[in-house]
């Protein structure tokens, strides 16, 4: 991908574990590599098509000088997020902070932390069967979208499903979603259980009656599987209830593992579906 550089910006602020760093301040060397398509820019020579560069130079100033840190990597690492945010164009970014006057008694040049930071794409599968499922939905998207580095670009239709393994209960009302965020695949699992929780969500029966349930679908085209967290979502493909939304939002979305596009994945289970009867 493209990129701007700015290298070594020089700030003035006051970071640092110390007392004294935070008292007397010191001197900061700042770098970014803004990565955007650039091509368009180039063709028209036209500013509105790329990211002022001298306007990130007075955000990276203002955030260096307003906030004060104990550590390098933590002005690193909250600058990178403010960018992505605060610059629409702006898919991803590399950071260095250097502290050439670090209070180490010994001879060097300097201290510095590097990071990369960029946008995710995540897609959502969103259900209830208890209360106002409508509302419970609704209220799901709207929380997603008003957390700060999160936007819901995309939501499928509502609709209404039988419930799944303990069949015993009220339909569902479904629907996915597809999320830009700048969390990590673990933020936004923190994130979606404050939400369920937010709704009522009570963790007493698998597949039981519950207010609001969201499960990560994908994550980029990220592939994990720990104690706390699986993606893809391991029976995805096996649920209508899931691949039907989902195909009307990203239906050549192709899952990381089977390499088969989600329009397939449904067809398929359709197909099964109907040999079975």
């Amino acid at each position: 991908m493209d990129r701007i550089n700015i290298k070594d910006l020089g700030i003035f602020a006051k970071h640092g574990v110390l007392p004294v760093e935070k008292m007397r301040g010191q001197k900061f060397l700042i770098s970014a590599s803004l990565y955007v398509d650039l091509h368009y820019a180039g063709k028209a020579d036209d500013l509105t098509k790329t990211i002022d560069y001298g306007h990130v130079c007075y955000q990276i100033k203002d955030f260096v000088e307003q906030n004060s840190f104990d550590l390098i990597e933590t002005i690193a690492e909250r600058l990178a997020e403010t960018l992505l945010i605060e610059n629409n164009m702006l898919k991803k970014v590399w950071i260095e902070v250097k502290k050439p006057d670090a209070p180490i008694p010994m001879d060097f040049e300097t201290i510095s932390v590097e990071i990369e930071r960029s946008w995710h794409k995540a897609h959502i599968s969103v259900g209830s069967n208890m209360g106002d499922r409508e509302e419970h939905l609704k209220l799901a998207v709207d929380e997603l979208n008003n957390k700060k580095g999160c936007a819901v670009v995309k939501t499928s239709s509502f609709i209404n499903t039988a419930p799944h393994g303990h069949t015993d209960q009220a339909d569902f009302l479904n629907c996915c979603l597809e999320l830009d965020t700048v969390l990590t695949h673990y933020e936004l699992l923190e994130l979606i259980h404050v939400i369920e929780n937010k709704a009522g969500r009570v963790r007493e029966e698998k597949w039981g009656p519950r207010t609001l349930d969201l499960d990560i679908i994908f994550y980029d085209d990220l592939i994990v599987n720990d104690e706390s967290l699986t993606i893809p979502h391991p029976e995805m493909h096996k649920r209508d209830f899931v691949l039907t939304p989902l195909c009307e939002i990203a239906p050549v979305k192709r899952h990381p593992i089977y390499d088969k596009t989600i329009s397939v994945l449904l067809n398929e289970l359709k197909s099964d579906k109907q040999e079975k009867v």
